[in-house]
């Protein structure tokens, strides 16, 4: 009898030990998890107004709503987007131009972004 209490006993305690091994294992996991929040600064340099701006997944063509829906970005002025959160360590800024043609980059959401848009960037018109 015992016997069988001291088994249990010593049952229980790795059980725990283990337990708790996982619990600590799994914060840098859950850490990494978070959605982060970062601002994005884009400056028009490009000579021509920046009529709408999205933000998207890196790796995706999931665009958001207009972040540009009463004004726009024109030539040699900036625009902040203040605490992107973002679920990912990088996303894609989309920005279209006056005739529909569309600029992009990917930034770090880890910290603070400025996206220079300069004249000679290529843009995406379809064509």
């Amino acid at each position: 009898m015992r016997n069988s209490r001291a088994k249990q006993s010593r049952f229980r305690r790795v059980a725990v030990i283990a337990v708790a091994f996982c619990a600590f294992a799994s914060l840098p996991l859950l850490a990494g998890a978070r959605a982060r929040s970062a601002s994005i600064n884009i400056v028009n340099n490009s000579g021509r107004e920046i009529v709408n701006l999205y933000l998207s997944h890196a790796d995706a063509d999931d665009w958001g709503s207009d972040l540009l829906p009463d004004s726009t970005i024109a030539t040699g002025q900036s625009f902040t987007i203040p605490n992107v959160s973002w679920d990912q360590s990088q996303l894609k800024v989309i920005a279209e131009d006056g005739n529909g043609c569309f600029l992009s980059t990917v930034v770090s959401s880890s910290g603070d972004s400025t996206w220079t848009i300069s004249a000679d960037a290529q843009a995406d018109c379809g064509h």
